[in-house]
Parts: structure tokens; C-alpha cells; sequence
């Protein structure tokens, strides 16, 4: 099995965070949380991940189902 590069970003400014787990073009669309919107290949896999107002989640954990 072939290592895989997970990349982060974070923003403190913006208290913005987001994930990636594979370097391709694509889109994000929304989740069922509004803090959270999933990145998408051309064929609809998930390919990464973003939050916005990450520092909320020090109050109570954060879950959402990527589709």
C-alpha cells in the first residue's frame, strides 16, 4: 500500500481550517453541518475537507457524515 500526503491548512485569522487528501482539481459543496463543506473530484469522491470557525470546537466535538 503507497503512503498517503494529507495536507492541512489553517488560518487562525479567519479560524479556518481545511484538509486534503489528495492534490486534484475539484469543487467544495455544502454538508448537513454549515460549518463544514466537503471537497469533491469531477466524479463526486471526497478528496478533502474544510471547517470554518474551528476554534467553536473547543466547546463540543464536531461530527459530520461525508458523502
Amino acid at each position: 500500500m503507497a503512503d498517503r500526503i494529507v495536507k492541512m491548512w489553517f488560518d487562525p485569522e479567519a479560524d479556518f481550517l481545511e484538509v486534503t487528501f489528495e492534490q486534484k482539481p475539484g469543487y467544495s459543496r455544502p454538508t448537513d453541518n454549515d460549518q463544514v463543506m466537503e471537497r469533491v473530484d469531477e466524479d463526486g469522491n471526497v478528496i478533502g475537507f474544510s471547517i470554518l470557525r474551528v476554534s467553536s470546537l473547543k466547546k463540543a466535538p464536531l461530527e459530520v457524515a461525508l458523502r
